[in-house]
């Protein structure tokens, strides 16, 4: 009877203990992540740099067996960033770039892409036309 009442005694214990262990980490990573993120944008780094550095320590510090995607941690500063309006006043602006128009920026990606190409085929046209030689009167 005395063990069964130690387990009951200890049972509350961890299934509090489990949840903070588990969702801590990700929630001060979300809210470290969305101040690296500002504090960069802030002191006038582009949004890559920015972006890469705290999406660099929110994977870091989550931890776990399932990786962070980029969209997760996007969404992680998005809420850091709304949910402490105050603290954050100056980063609303910056925010609409974590999570661009995929439709457009794959559209740009393949123009750019393409005009690569083009002017590898000109660059390839003129170097082979240079090397050519021409004779006047030959027919």
């Amino acid at each position: 009877m005395k063990k069964y009442r130690k387990t009951m005694a200890i049972f509350p214990l961890v299934v509090i203990s489990i949840p903070i262990l588990l969702f801590t980490p990700k929630a001060i990573a979300g809210s470290f992540g969305a101040e690296i993120f500002c504090t960069m944008r802030d002191g006038g780094n582009d949004h890559e740099s920015s972006w890469q550095a705290a999406y660099s320590y929110i994977k870091k510090q989550k931890g776990g067996i399932f990786k962070t995607s980029p969209k997760q941690a996007a969404g992680q500063i998005i809420e850091t960033v709304v949910r402490e309006r105050e603290k954050f006043s100056y980063c609303v602006e910056y925010l609409d770039q974590l999570h661009p128009d995929r439709k457009l920026q794959l559209e740009n990606n393949r123009k750019e892409k393409k005009r690569k190409q083009e002017e590898l085929m000109k660059e390839k046209e003129s170097k082979d036309y240079s090397e050519e030689t021409f004779d006047r009167y030959s027919y």
